[in-house]
């Protein structure tokens, strides 16, 4: 921008040359005349002023008036320059009072006139921006760029400003892998010197790697060297994948991998000599090249401890180290070895313990010699522990997870295990650390948890399908931290076509603030249990259940636990009484007919109470109860009803389950649980004393690839039909049969599964698929007593009146064709007086034909039933979803497979 200072002698001629800057722009022309590029990417530097011409004669300043300001008072501009009243006016103080107004930004053109000592200063100032306006912006939302530029509403608005903030915008986009973005800026002239500014962004397609080179490798592949890196080639089997777009930090990242890499390995000398990437002509991707230098291969010489701790013997701990002299250097496990020496002299109380190694490292026979010299330092004690931040939580609800008290000596370990016991409450940030920092005196350490409180409410309501429960509809309301005091209240409810449910759960972890842990649970739940025929889902028996359960745990270690419990419920076992309730056995009194039913079914109904006491005994290491990846957890559970109550037995449950990380994001898990239980009455002849809502079931969704309660003891009711010939036909087709599922008094069930890890833009959709081998069986269920229906003919069941009497249809009058015109209903089998047509006086009898069938038990084995299959678990924006697809390779008669489930709005 340039501006003229115009001597009085010069104005009549008007020979001057006037340089201005002025915003030549109309309705929504381009910002200023420059190309697209040098205003985007390159800040051009303003052309320097153009110097006044020289006045012939100096004279005296008189006045200095300032024209044309609208906002800024003149006397304010006046203060930007040097010129002063009673100085001689000079070209040289005009030149100079036009630069330091330009360079405020505040004028887009600036006039300076002398008129025999009155010097005018004309401005026009620069606009005030109206607003900001992005257009083309579909990656990046206005809240992602607009706290990133300088440009803001009611500000002046400048060039070198427009400029800068192209460039950041465009930088933005790199940011993201968009290297052919491109932004126009534009301006919206309106009143009152405002205007509108608009940056017209074309956001081009994501660059992505389309080749990565890797020059100098001799020992290792390519391939070895690309999969330690984090940017992957772009492919169709890295669709799902986020690192196929070119991020220069990514790319510093890699070259550390590959060093790291190639450090594990023994390659000391190992450098990377140059990383390039370069863009391709069509801007769409990249090619990586690195040129690197592996050098030679070291074995590591002698390894020795160097310590000055007076607890800690060198020899003794060198003999510990895991590398020993020989084997091929590795870097990794120098580093792991410093932090295991500094978590060591941790645990017996030096906090600031100094372990650096001192490398011997020889050429001539390419050994690396290591000394771990380990600092004298003063043991440590806890001078204090302090909590910040926390708002609501109360204090002694952290401060009773920390394993150290104050005065006590420090223990790294301890504080590691204060750290997990206070990240598995849930309440704080994730990643909580527990801060060290410097006492009073050199033996006294401060420890600080510094912790940032997240919601702790839960609301969740959800619907869904499920392929076991058809339409699902969920609501709970939970406080895992009520009142600050880590106190646990919820209710819960649940409805489908099958089951319904209602509860409200309360628990107090520590109890009058000691190590117990207090709770109960109050509930009603309603159980609707069924078999199929002919695809069709028939209800069997309903099973409402009201209770309450109260429980109390104390730990025993660090790690374990035992919690007691004491159950109560009332049960209602009912069948359908117009399905399964006849007077066929008892004239005139309607009950469970077991010819309908079956004699297992007729057993369980009724009401009666179960008073249960419960032991578990839990060891939990587990690294977190929502994903595990580390770790093992084992529980025992021992259950006595009968202290009261009309159900007496033991029950006896097994879980364990153990989590190994394999590498990379995978996760290998092997889980079991077992369980038997028996019953300590006597039911009488052929009647299993285990009730059959009290068994243990096995299926969908526990054991994939069977059905709902699909595994175990079942009675099949077959149709027997006429085979053409008058020969009887069993129908054995699934389809066509009655499935009743009997459960069993004894279980086991296992568990192998690898978790396979995806891209991050995977991780980021929920997605964690992951092979599977399900085994199990139930069993142990006593024969019972099955019923049968003879062919041809079937079995007649009658309909009685209130006196047990059987009813049958009368012919009373016929029409001259002998069809019946008038029917009575009555008792007696015979008609007293039959019309003459009728071929026999009986009358017809009213009531239902059991057709011809026959009763199967099986799948009362221990033997195994095996399964293997892939799932995919997502955690969808609809709510959790399950999918699975599993094939059955071992299975015994009877047993119900299904190879395809999937679960919505259901929890896994």
């Amino acid at each position: 921008m340039t501006g003229t200072a115009v001597p009085k002698n010069r104005i009549a001629k008007d020979r001057h040359s006037t340089l201005r800057i002025t915003a030549a722009l109309m309705g929504t022309t381009i910002l200023a005349g420059l190309p697209q590029a040098a205003l985007a990417q390159a800040a051009t530097t303003p052309a320097p002023a153009a110097p006044a011409e020289a006045a012939p004669a100096e004279t005296a300043i008189q006045s200095i008036t300032v024209l044309g300001s609208q906002r800024l008072e003149p006397d304010t501009i006046r203060s930007y320059i040097k010129l002063r009243i009673g100085q001689p006016y000079t070209q040289q103080g005009a030149d100079q009072a036009l630069k330091d107004l330009f360079a405020t930004e505040l004028f887009s053109d600036v006039k300076v006139r002398n008129e025999g000592g009155k010097v005018t200063i004309e401005v026009k100032e620069n606009p005030v921006i109206n607003r900001i306006i992005l257009e083309g912006n579909k990656r990046l939302k206005e809240d992602k760029i607009l706290p990133e530029i300088k440009l803001a509403p009611r500000q002046i608005f400048t060039r070198s400003k427009v400029r800068a903030d192209v460039a950041r915008i465009i930088e933005l986009y790199k940011r993201q892998g968009r290297f052919a973005a491109e932004v126009e800026p534009k301006m919206v002239l309106l009143d009152q010197n405002r205007v509108d500014i608009v940056f017209e962004i074309q956001e081009g397609p994501k660059s992505k790697v389309r080749k990565i080179n890797i020059i100098g490798n001799e020992q290792f592949d390519d391939g070895d060297l690309k999969d330690e890196m984090v940017t992957k080639e772009t492919g169709i089997t890295k669709i799902f994948s986020s690192g196929t777009s070119y991020d220069p930090d990514r790319m510093a990242f890699d070259q550390q991998k590959l060093r790291q890499f190639y450090l594990t390995k023994g390659y000391a000398d190992f450098r990377i000599v140059s990383a390039v990437a370069e863009l391709t002509p069509d801007k769409k991707d990249f090619i990586l090249t690195y040129v690197v230098e592996e050098g030679q291969r070291y074995k590591f010489g002698e390894v020795k401890v160097d310590s000055q701790l007076r607890d800690f013997d060198s020899d003794r701990l060198a003999t510990q180290l895991p590398m020993k002299k020989g084997d091929w250097y590795d870097a990794k496990m120098v580093e792991d070895t410093i932090e295991k020496l500094n978590e060591t002299a941790g645990a017996f109380g030096y906090a600031f313990a100094d372990v650096r190694p001192s490398y011997d490292r020889s050429k001539d026979d390419l050994t690396m010699g290591i000394t771990f010299q380990i600092a004298e330092a003063p043991r440590v004690y806890v001078e204090r522990i302090d909590v910040n931040g926390n708002t609501l939580t109360q204090d002694k609800v952290v401060r009773r997870e920390f394993r150290l008290a104050e005065g006590d000596a420090f223990n790294s370990l301890q504080v590691k295990r204060s750290t997990s016991r206070i990240n598995s409450l849930g309440y704080f940030q994730e990643k909580f650390e527990i801060e060290q920092k410097p006492g009073s005196a050199p033996d006294r350490i401060v420890l600080e948890a510094n912790v940032e409180e997240k919601p702790t409410g839960e609301l969740q309501l959800s619907a869904g399908y499920s392929s076991l429960e058809k339409l699902i509809f969920q609501g709970s309301i939970q406080q895992r931290n009520f009142r600050g005091r880590g106190q646990t209240i919820g209710l819960s409810l649940s409805y489908s076509n099958y089951s319904k449910s209602a509860e409200v759960s309360f628990t107090e972890p520590y109890l009058f603030d000691r190590n117990i842990s207090l709770g109960f649970n109050l509930y009603r739940r309603d159980y609707n249990s069924f078999n199929y025929l002919n695809n069709d889902r028939n209800t069997t028996y309903k099973q409402a259940t009201t209770g309450f359960q109260v429980r109390a745990g104390i730990p025993l270690t660090e790690y374990i636990s035992a919690v007691g419990s004491y159950t109560f419920n009332i049960d209602d076992v009912t069948l359908d009484r117009t399905q399964f309730f006849t007077d066929r056995v008892n004239p005139g009194v309607q009950e469970c007919d077991s010819l309908l039913a079956g004699r297992y079914l007729c057993e369980a109904i009724g009401k009666r109470t179960s008073s249960i006491l419960g032991l578990s005994l839990i060891y939990d290491s587990l690294d977190s109860r929502v994903r595990p990846s580390r770790g093992r957890a084992i529980s025992v559970t021992a259950e006595f009803a009968g202290l009261g109550g009309s159900v007496k037995y033991g029950r006896l449950r097994a879980n364990a389950a153990q989590y190994w990380p394999v590498g990379k994001g995978w996760i290998f898990s092997v889980r079991g649980e077992g369980g038997l239980i028996k019953s300590f009455e006597n039911r009488g002849a052929g009647v299993d004393p285990v009730r059959l809502t009290d068994r243990f079931y096995l299926g969908e969704p526990e054991m994939r690839g069977f059905d709902i309660r699909g595994v175990g003891p079942r009675v099949i009711r077959q149709p027997i039909v006429d085979d053409g010939n008058g020969n009887p036909k069993v129908i054995t087709d699934r389809n066509s049969v009655i499935d009743d599922a009997l459960g069993g008094k004894y279980y086991y069930l296992g568990h192998i599964e690898l978790e396979i890890p995806l891209g991050s833009g995977a991780r980021e959709l929920g997605l964690r698929p992951s092979i599977f081998l399900d085994a199990g069986a139930v069993w142990g269920v006593k024969t019972p007593l099955l019923q049968s229906s003879p062919f041809p003919n079937g079995i007649f069941i009658p309909t009685r009146n209130a006196a047990g009497q059987a009813l049958y249809v009368q012919i009373d009058e016929v029409s001259s064709t002998c069809q019946a015109t008038k029917t009575s209903q009555v008792t007696n089998p015979v008609n007293p007086a039959p019309p003459a047509c009728l071929a026999s006086p009986n009358n017809s009898p009213i009531g239902s034909n059991v057709g011809p069938f026959q009763e199967i038990f099986v799948g009362n084995s221990a033997r195994p039933r095996v399964s293997v299959g892939i799932g995919v678990n997502w955690n969808s924006p609809f709510g959790p979803f399950r999918i699975d697809f599993a094939h059955v390779l071992l299975k015994r008669p009877g047993d119900d497979t299904k190879s395809f489930t999937f679960n919505v709005g259901t929890q896994f």
